[in-house]
């Protein structure tokens, strides 16, 4: 299977399985794996339980890892020709915009600004889009102890920046996959199908690929 890319970002809201796809995908094409670091924020926890008080400190320490792995990624792995990442560093702003108060918001866009100019930029990005109910199921499944207490008015506020978000993104070219309905960890169909749409299709802009289940 020939590969167009050097870097592909997936992309989703918390619980859309962008870091399952992102390494089953890795596994299959021998790539280099760019994971978000959100286990090593010491904020992350709090943050879920008093979002106001904790939103800056969680926001900055996540800006700052970001950073530095897009610092990494920029370095060549010899080994490896295609970097595969759950997250682009853009992104980091949907949670601040949507976290943060005013006079935050305008410290963190002037550190934002400069850093993000100076990222890697995605050869594709894959937006993996979910209904909340889905999400909700997927986060009680793995059942991690700090995302107990995400509510569902928190994952469809976050959906909706998203969506908005990505109705907008024109920095790489974007595809769409709609994940509500369909099991790419468990069913290898769904998963063959989505590595065909990325692998063996012209790379194109803002391509939606909408998977019916009972088709494949």
């Amino acid at each position: 299977m020939e590969n167009q890319f050097e870097f592909i970002a997936i992309e989703g809201v918390i619980g859309a399985g962008k870091t399952s796809l992102a390494k089953l995908l890795t596994e299959r094409h021998n790539a280099r794996l760019v994971l978000e670091q959100f286990k090593d924020n010491p904020f992350l926890p709090k943050f879920y339980e008093d979002r106001e008080r904790y939103a800056f400190p969680t926001q900055m320490s996540f800006l700052a890892s970001r950073f530095k792995q897009q610092q990494d990624m920029l370095s060549k792995d010899l080994f490896r020709q295609l970097t595969i990442s759950d997250y682009i560093f853009e992104k980091d702003r949907i949670f601040a915009r949507l976290n943060l108060e005013d006079d935050e918001l305008a410290l963190y866009d002037s550190i934002f600004e400069i850093m993000t100019g100076i990222s890697a930029k995605p050869d594709l990005v894959i937006y993996l889009q979910s209904s909340v109910d889905r999400l909700m199921e997927n986060i009680r499944q793995r059942d991690r102890n700090y995302e107990r207490n995400i509510s569902p008015s928190y994952l469809r506020e976050l959906s909706e920046a998203y969506n908005h978000f990505f109705y907008h993104y024109n920095k790489s070219p974007l595809m769409i996959i709609n994940t509500s309905e369909i099991d790419f960890i468990s069913n290898e169909k769904h998963l063959d199908y989505i590595e065909e749409q990325i692998f063996e299709q012209p790379i194109r802009n803002n391509t939606h690929i909408h998977i019916i289940p009972d088709q494949l």
